[in-house]
């Protein structure tokens, strides 16, 4: 009898991507194997949705795609359709009277429910819709099968505390919830025991971390740890709220030589009327002052930002205001949204909704305004020398341009000619800038040096492994020494 396979279909923010990696886990754990690569989309015998609620066209999407899989399923007896996330948090048993063809639907509390439920819903042959009030297990106890032997996501707390009132997020993710210290920092250790390099913190508000335990330096602390942890070469942390970015932040970034010179630092609106419509607890020159101290900080700092258009009752004079700070911040890279209403929130029904061409008008100004600093800020790197950390899957072109790609450690996507030795992802390749684009790096020239890595090495393990039979790497909190070896969205729930 052959395995059967699974597809994990993720929308939204990254702790969306990092609970799709928890879901493989869960479903590899219970007997289950990847839909091989080349396989035709949604031809595997579980096919389940991580949804995203932040967007209308989140809802948009996930029943267009059901809607495509009816017919499938009907030619496919066994086949299972999974439904899990803020969606259908928020939906619940709505999904199955729109799609009745659904199997399961869990929501964002219990993701470690889905094998129990998928099973249960195969002997009972009709629909399971389970959808916890508060979180039963942190997930970072559950497995993971990480979708990267070199970097890797690792979660420091779930929910979130603040109110604005165009997020549904708060609503169905729940109040903030603080991993414990130990066992983050044992978490890490056992991810750079297997090769890892580069992790990233993840929180719907990351530096509010130490509220749940009454410790508000407790973030800063967390970074330093992390500096301390050997072999761990990049530690990136988002999305972080201006409310809780504290100096001690700032310090500890500049001073942990392994917290990496980036920040993504959502903005949402310039004009201080429009923040307070939204229930953002900082206004501009509170903004501004961030940005100010963290580039007095760190020089060489790249930072980017969140921006809503079009909020209910925002005036040309209000737009003209966030145009202001993107002038003044100077963003590496802005992720502009177009005001869209979420049922349930307060933004929803608010008097002044702006017409959509008046949006869309701003909308293509503010972008072009952002592509013109991006593109004067990335020249501003010509000329300099980079340690890029080789990635795969960055370059979709990399094949035919005969290049390699990779991240800089201000987080600027860098191509560059591919050496005449092997390099692999993990690697760190030095390469001097010769070309900046809006939303790229170049290094044309001859690469000055490439530095062998454990990242690269697990990744060729995971790859001369992965050839025999496909594996992931399970790994979840650890309780008995490191984990058996083996083996990044913008915006939507994560962006604060």
């Amino acid at each position: 009898m052959s395995e059967k396979t699974y597809e994990v279909r993720t929308y939204g923010c990254q702790m969306n991507v990092h609970d799709s990696e928890r879901l493989s886990g869960l479903l590899e754990g219970a007997g289950y194997v990847r839909a091989p690569e080349g396989t035709a989309e949604f031809d595997a015998d579980v096919v389940v949705f991580n949804t995203c609620a932040v967007r209308e066209n989140a809802d948009n999407k996930l029943y267009g795609n059901l809607g495509r899989l009816a017919p499938m399923k009907t030619k496919r007896p066994g086949m299972q359709i999974a439904v899990g996330g803020c969606l259908a948090q928020k939906d619940r048993d709505t999904i199955v009277k729109k799609a009745p063809w659904v199997d399961v639907v869990f929501g964002t509390h219990n993701i470690g429910k889905l094998p129990v439920l998928l099973e249960r819903a195969r002997i009972q042959e009709e629909a399971q819709v389970e959808i916890a009030e508060s979180l039963e297990a942190f997930p970072s106890t559950l497995p993971t099968r990480r979708e990267s032997a070199y970097a890797a996501w690792v979660s420091i707390s779930v929910g979130c505390n603040n109110t604005c009132t165009f997020c549904i997020v708060p609503a169905l993710r729940g109040k903030e919830k603080d991993r414990r210290t130990g066992d983050i920092l044992a978490e890490i250790d056992a991810l750079v025991a297997e090769g890892v390099s580069e992790i990233t913190l993840l929180g719907q508000n990351v530096n509010a971390y130490g509220s749940d335990i009454g410790d508000r330096e407790a973030f800063s602390k967390l970074l330093r740890a992390c500096g301390r942890i050997e072999g761990l070469e990049r530690v990136r942390f988002t999305s972080p709220h201006p409310r809780d970015f504290t100096d001690d932040v700032i310090a500890a970034m500049a001073e942990t030589p392994n917290v990496m010179p980036q920040l993504h630092m959502p903005l949402q609106s310039g004009s201080d009327t429009v923040l307070k419509a939204m229930r953002r607890s900082y206004r501009q020159d509170r903004f501004l002052g961030i940005i100010d101290k963290v580039r007095a900080a760190m020089p060489h700092a790249a930072i980017s930002t969140d921006i809503i258009v079009g909020f209910p009752g925002e005036t040309e004079a209000d737009f003209e205001q966030t145009m202001h700070v993107a002038r003044e911040a100077r963003f590496a890279q802005a992720y502009t949204f177009q005001y869209s209403k979420r049922p349930g929130t307060p933004a929803a029904t608010m008097e002044g909704q702006v017409p959509k061409e008046v949006v869309q008008e701003r909308y293509m100004r503010l972008v072009a305004l952002q592509e013109e600093i991006s593109w004067e800020e990335n020249k501003k790197q010509v000329g300099r020398t980079l340690d890029v950390m080789v990635a795969e899957g960055e370059g979709r072109k990399d094949g035919a341009t005969h290049r390699l790609s990779g991240r800089a450690p201000d987080n600027r996507l860098v191509h560059f000619t591919k050496p005449d030795g092997e390099v692999r992802p993990g690697d760190v390749a030095t390469v001097e800038i010769t070309y900046a684009a809006p939303h790229h790096l170049l290094a044309e020239g001859e690469t000055k040096g490439v530095r062998r890595t454990r990242a690269g090495d697990a990744w060729e393990k995971r790859n001369t492994l992965a050839a025999a039979k496909p594996v992931g790497v399970m790994l979840g909190l650890p309780s008995v020494g490191a984990p058996e070896p083996l083996p990044a969205v913008t915006g939507g729930c994560g962006s604060n």
